[in-house]
């Protein structure tokens, strides 16, 4: 067969594969196995790579669907690897190359034929395929073993308890990517699944105690980034002395199937893309995220969300609560560094997201940190490429801003955070701009971006509570910020005029033609004048509560002040127009004394001057703009389809068929 592409296209003809799923039943202590399990390869970690590999098998899997309730085939080679696995720690710690190398053949096998079962078949079908056997005379009626909570179970421990080696990390990738792959039934449903077979295995008996651990596991993976090891590492290697019996058997029966079968090439160079990423962080992310979005049972709330809900921070050494049994401990610093490190990909600002939302623990220490900037800039990244993203990953980059605007320490302390020369930012030079405003101008670019591009409501709400929730701590705004914000309000004011016009236009031609329906401009109309009432409560919650502080605003303001008169006796402005209809009046007139032709440093210094002599018992007192996060009450509708869609797009997913799919529609995500 050799070790080039060529040998793919022979794998349908290959003797054991065809044996295996053949008409024959082979008990799981035949010495096939050895036979079978005695290849070499480097795991695929694309979907392109995966594909070639599905369709070569793919008569060979559907023998073996129609074949195995006869022979019960696919039970003994699950069998044969739980019986493998029970020596995987120890071999990992002897440095046991041929017990990790055949047990993680046997589970490459057993994943790769689960995924065409759980394409191809109902939960209970895939069920009774996991119970068929080959049955003596007088046998029948006997009860047979679980397979399916027994070989989960199995790879749960398997993440948990084999310490992460070169030599261990490819079976470590492929118990998650076959976990994920048993949880894939939902791509296969329109609906989401509320009752599941797999769910329930998971939520209960024999995996339930391993929650915590698998948790705390997935997210170490997430931490570490650990990269693949070279190719060839977790092959069995011949000893220097020429590798006894074992091998000779090993290397032996090796001819008989995908001889050094490579899909990325044993012993050749890896490719950049491969160099820069960690498969089994991303996979192990992909997994978790999963768990976390399963629906809750009937009778018990989902304990992996529980586990991230919950988890706190090495160095806390308070009590648990005796409520949830599946909290645990985890180093902080090590998350929130992997978290800032991370943010380009969508899995983990969805990871970010939930953590802040949900775990009150990780939101109070994020909030408390110092170096908050690490972890922002990577946020506002993501908004300023807004062109270059999904929406999904739009909205939760802004939602999480959003979470974090609700602390007003959050809303001082990034105003002290001074930043030089932001790169990324091209629409002007920024050489020296503080964290708060350049939070402002990117979320003023997203809203300006939304109002001439997508016109989602929802994403102008959340852009527009995240200033109103800073808005009372503006400090020291940035010049460009300040002119940014009054820049919005006049976009607005334009667009709110031509809708205007195009009212009346509409309203004239009704009365002279009683045939054309009305075009419906005063809900337009009232969105505008929803976002105009907000940009009026911003700029008035800067006003009244840091006027002092703010001198950029003010000039803006005043400089544009011809753009607020036709909100002045506006019914649904008036109210809010009173403080900034005075703070205007009240610097015109300073700047009147002061006489004509100022420079901008002598106009900054008179409105720093009239900031102190201001009466502050001249602005009106308004409720304080407070914002929060509410999540749908039916979120998993948004967030399982999501989770699901980044299974699928994922650089290191098993390759899925777009003719199956039924969750989400390919451009979904």
């Amino acid at each position: 067969m050799g070790a080039n592409s060529s040998s793919i296209s022979e794998l349908p003809e290959n003797e054991y594969l065809k044996k295996l799923s053949g008409a024959e039943p082979i008990s799981e202590n035949d010495p096939f196995w050895n036979q079978l399990l005695s290849f070499s390869f480097t795991t695929p970690t694309n979907s392109a790579d995966l594909k070639l590999l599905e369709e070569a098998t793919i008569s060979v899997c559907k023998s073996l669907v129609e074949k195995n309730p006869r022979t019960g085939n696919l039970g003994s080679l699950i069998k044969v690897f739980l019986s493998r696995t029970k020596e995987l720690k120890i071999s990992a710690e002897c440095q046991n190359h041929l017990f990790i190398w055949q047990a993680h053949n046997a589970l490459f096998i057993i994943c790769c034929l689960l995924k065409v079962f759980i394409s191809r078949m109902s939960e209970e079908e895939l069920q009774l395929h996991f119970t068929y056997e080959e049955k003596a005379p007088g046998s029948y009626g006997t009860e047979c073993e679980d397979l399916i909570e027994e070989l989960l179970c199995c790879l749960i421990q398997l993440i948990v308890e084999i310490p992460l080696l070169d030599i261990t990390y490819s079976i470590s990738l492929e118990a998650v990517t076959t976990l994920i792959v048993f949880l894939s039934c939902q791509l296969f449903h329109k609906e989401i699944l509320r009752e599941s077979i797999i769910h329930k295995y998971l939520m209960h008996g024999r995996c339930l105690p391993y929650t915590s651990r698998l948790v705390k596991t997935l997210l170490y993976n997430f931490i570490r980034q650990e990269r693949s090891p070279p190719p060839g590492t977790h092959v069995f290697q011949q000893q220097t002395d020429g590798g006894g019996l074992l091998y000779g058997i090993a290397s032996g029966v090796a001819t008989g199937l995908w001889t050094v079968f490579t899909l990325g090439g044993v012993g050749s160079k890896a490719t950049p893309q491969l160099e820069q990423c960690s498969p089994l962080a991303n996979q192990s992310l992909l997994l978790l995220l999963i768990l976390a979005n399963l629906t809750d049972a009937p009778d018990t709330p989902n304990p992996y969300r529980q586990a991230i809900m919950s988890f706190k921070n090495t160095q806390d050494n308070t009590a648990f609560s005796s409520l949830n049994p599946h909290a645990f401990q985890i180093n902080f610093n090590s998350l929130y560094t992997a978290l800032c490190e991370q943010q380009k990909s969508d899995q983990a600002t969805l990871l970010l997201y939930m953590l802040l939302h949900q775990n009150s623990n990780v939101r109070t220490y994020v909030l408390a940190r110092t170096d908050m900037e690490n972890l922002v800039l990577p946020i506002l990244e993501i908004l300023y490429h807004v062109e270059e993203r999904n929406s999904h990953h739009v909205y939760m980059a802004l939602i999480i801003l959003l979470i974090l605007t609700e602390d007003d320490s959050f809303n001082r302390s990034i105003h002290e955070v001074i930043l030089k020369n932001i790169t990324w930012y091209a629409e002007r030079v920024l050489t020296e701009i503080s964290l708060g405003s350049l939070l402002i101008l990117v979320v003023i670019r997203t809203i300006q971006y939304n109002m001439t591009r997508t016109r989602d409501k929802y994403l102008h709400t959340n852009c527009l509570a995240a200033l109103a929730n800073m808005s009372a701590q503006f400090r020291s705004l940035h010049q460009y910020a300040a002119q940014r914000i009054i820049s919005l309000f006049s976009l607005l004011s334009k667009k709110h005029n031509k809708v205007l016009e195009q009212a009346t236009q509409s309203l004239r031609g009704s009365l002279s033609s009683n045939d054309s329906p009305l075009p419906d401009y005063a809900q337009d109309l009232n969105v505008i004048e929803e976002v105009i009432r907000m940009m009026l409560e911003i700029i008035n919650s800067c006003l009244t509560n840091s006027l002092h502080h703010n001198p950029n605003l003010v000039y803006a303001l005043l400089y544009k002040r011809d753009l607020f008169e036709q909100f002045r006796t506006h019914p649904s402005f008036q109210d809010i127009m009173q403080n900034i209809d005075l703070v205007i009046s009240f610097f015109s007139s300073r700047l009147e004394q002061a006489g004509a032709e100022l420079s901008v440093e002598r106009v900054l210094e008179i409105i720093k001057q009239g900031a102190v002599a201001l009466p502050k018992d001249r602005l009106r007192k308004f409720p304080e703009l407070k914002f929060k996060y509410v999540e749908e009450e039916q979120p998993e509708e948004f967030f399982i389809p999501y989770v699901w869609s980044l299974v699928y797009n994922s650089a290191v997913a098993l390759y899925w068929n777009p003719r199956d799919i039924q969750l989400f529609t390919m451009d979904s995500g």
